[in-house]
């Protein structure tokens, strides 16, 4: 391997990948670092929503977005934590990078129709969306390297092509006649695609194998298994990292400078506990095993301030037995409250994920239980588990599930007051059967209603819970990822404590501290700015000599 390239990239995730083929595209060796014995990182996993506003395949489809509408919105949802100048740079360079990565690799992209941004009622704000998302790819493309790409967190079924906004109406299907359509469509474009020789991948699997794809065609090596060990500096300037090459420690200097796409820190134990708010820990993440800060602290270590350190983008998990699950649809379907130790509600539990678990934190509302009952069982898909079908008895062995005929042998059960459980039960479905939470307020946004159920009435997001048995689900505080991490400005430079540039040294993705803030303004708020903040990398040390 040689030992001194142009720019060395850490981290073969999308924003590591996106600022690797920029780089290469524009004429400088580069190599990518990858700790894992995989590629890809949380990318791969991933749903693969991409929220880029005003990109080339929104205007296509028709979709009235534009920067001032973007900046307006994004503006009232982050707030002045992110500076300006930041936000701007992502909504600027975003569209560029959604049509840089479709000249330069396979990959090509699609609406996703419908799925509202996250506060569609702000100024700015679309209730029909302007996330995107992969179109199919054909994995024959990447040859012999698509073993080595990561697997994805939930693997679609067999001989189909499923895209995220098809889990909308697979949910329901059993109360809507789309939700029979879309599983039919899935499997017919798997057999088109495959019948002209395909092996056609979505979300996240696309994400990133169309991103690999791009860099084999620049003739860009990614080296994995070679985790970053640390910085070098040399003249007061980030020249190069020390990696772990085989079981050396190896000097590879980098004449251009460096970019930190090497993810989050949610599976350092330590550094959450140190950063973060009990309870916490590294079982209720669903990000990239290798995600365990190695960056951050690389960069710590070369004078970098952090930001948002205790903060991630959050989401409710059950602990299942087989991994924590990411609880979407599940929780916004009609028929489902949240309660805490005391038996009552605390949320809006339709609300966006990392705000439910905002909220759980700030209020100290653990523990925490969703609460269902027959009804729900017998209408929904929950997870793979089909309406009408028992719950996997794994569930209730592991105590992320508890079930019982009456509400107050339920509570007994999962150790909240009967009397306080009853209550909040009646409150609630008195409002269900009326149509509106006059409590948390759930169903009044545009969000809250895309994965409820439009057939149910007079709310799709309200249904009482009344059919014994009754269920309870065990709610914990998860994420997709940690959000904390090095200061960067407008040109994915990362910064000291003071706000001065560290001459070689670039961060995008969850290395680098979000530019949403504490917030979250659409399905792709992660993936967006990481891509678009690795090609503002790759651009800016082109443009350094």
């Amino acid at each position: 391997m040689p030992v001194e390239f142009d720019v060395i990239v850490a981290g073969a995730g999308a924003a590591g990948m996106t600022a690797a083929l920029t780089t290469a595209r524009s004429g400088l060796s580069t190599v990518v670092l990858e700790k894992a014995a995989v590629f890809g990182g949380s990318a791969a996993r991933s749903g693969a929503g991409i929220w880029v506003p005003a990109n080339d395949v929104l205007l296509a489809a028709g979709v009235p977005d534009s920067f001032a509408k973007a900046d307006t919105y994004m503006a009232a949802v982050v707030g002045p934590e992110v500076p300006a100048a930041r936000r701007r740079a992502f909504l600027t360079a975003g569209p560029q990078a959604i049509a840089f990565l479709q000249r330069w690799t396979p990959l090509r992209f699609r609406w996703m129709e419908g799925y509202s941004d996250y506060y569609p009622e702000l100024p700015g704000g679309m209730p029909a969306g302007r996330s995107i998302e992969p179109d199919a790819l054909d994995a024959n493309i990447l040859g012999d390297e698509m073993r080595n790409l990561n697997p994805s967190y939930i693997p679609s079924p067999d001989g189909t092509v499923v895209y995220t906004v098809d889990y909308r109406w697979l949910a329901l299907i059993a109360r809507h006649p789309r939700g029979l359509a879309v599983a039919g469509e899935m499997v017919l474009r798997y057999l088109q695609l495959a019948a002209q020789g395909q092996k056609p991948v979505t979300m996240g699997q696309a994400l990133a194998g169309g991103l690999r794809a791009g860099l084999l065609a620049a003739d860009v090596p990614v080296r994995l298994s070679t985790p970053l060990v640390d910085l070098f500096v040399e003249g007061g300037r980030v020249a190069g990292v020390i990696a772990l090459v085989g079981n050396r420690e190896t000097l590879i200097r980098a004449r251009r400078g460096v970019m930190i796409g090497s993810g989050g820190f949610e599976h350092n134990e330590r550094m959450r506990k140190q950063f973060q708010r009990e309870p916490i820990g590294v079982d209720w993440t669903v990000g990239a095993a290798s995600n365990t800060g190695d960056g951050i602290e690389a960069g710590e270590r070369a004078g970098a301030g952090l930001a948002l350190m205790d903060d991630a983008w959050w989401g409710p998990m059950i602990p299942l037995p087989e991994g924590p699950y990411f609880c979407l649809s599940e929780r916004t379907l009609p028929g489902t409250i949240f309660v805490d130790g005391t038996g009552k509600r605390f949320v809006n539990e339709a609300a966006p994920y990392s705000d439910v678990v905002h909220v759980m934190y700030d209020g100290d509302h653990f523990p925490a239980w969703m609460i269902t009952d027959q009804e729900y069982r017998n209408r929904y898909l929950f997870k793979e588990t089909a309406p009408l079908l028992p719950y996997p008895q794994a569930w209730y062995d592991s105590g992320a599930l508890v079930k019982d005929w009456t509400l107050a042998g339920l509570a007994a059960k999962i150790g909240v007051p009967a009397g306080a459980l009853r209550a909040t039960v009646d409150r609630f479905n008195a409002q269900a059967r009326a149509g509106r939470d006059t409590d948390f307020h759930r169903g009044d946004s545009a969000y809250d209603a895309y994965f409820a159920d439009p057939t149910n009435r007079p709310s799709p997001c309200l249904a009482p819970i009344w059919l014994p048995p009754f269920h309870a689900f065990k709610i914990v505080p998860g994420d997709l990822g940690t959000k904390g991490g090095l200061v960067t400005d407008a040109r994915s430079r990362v910064l000291t404590a003071g706000g001065e540039p560290i001459p070689g040294l670039y961060a995008a993705g969850n290395a680098s501290a979000a530019v949403m803030g504490r917030s979250y303004a659409g399905a792709g708020s992660t993936l967006g700015p990481a891509m678009t903040f690795g090609y503002v990398a790759g651009k800016d040390l082109a443009s350094n000599s």
